[in-house]
């Protein structure tokens, strides 16, 4: 099954019990994800689901995306001289479209992982 967009993301993510699997798994020995708690996380941040800030992040390298649109026609159009500006704009918006594209994989080399465990 393919993920084609968020919602059915959404979905699969609401199905499945994620801290009910996690704390019935057997990880003994493993990393203390307790560590990681609350780390680089507003209070807000800490009460929203993954899916939640998969959607902000999404959300946020469109806004990056825009932003760098408006610089470039900016330039274009003789309205702004400053070309640093303008590159470090576009530059930011290519970093967030990569990594986000980069996590985008790793979420479904995941899911496909998860899908292949016999239970």
């Amino acid at each position: 099954m393919a993920i084609s967009n968020l919602q059915m993301m959404n979905d699969i993510f609401n199905q499945h019990d994620m801290k009910k699997w996690a704390s019935s798994a057997d990880l003994e020995g493993a990393i203390d994800f307790k560590d990681f708690e609350g780390t680089k996380l507003s209070p807000t941040e800490k009460n929203k689901s993954f899916s939640e800030l998969l959607a902000t992040q999404i959300m946020d390298v469109n806004s990056l995306q825009k932003e760098a649109d408006v610089a470039v026609q900016k330039l274009v159009s003789g309205k702004s001289k400053n070309l640093h500006e303008t590159m470090l704009a576009v530059e930011k918006a290519e970093i967030a479209f990569k990594t986000m594209n980069q996590i985008r994989t790793k979420v479904i080399e995941a899911y496909r992982e998860v899908m292949r465990m016999q239970v």
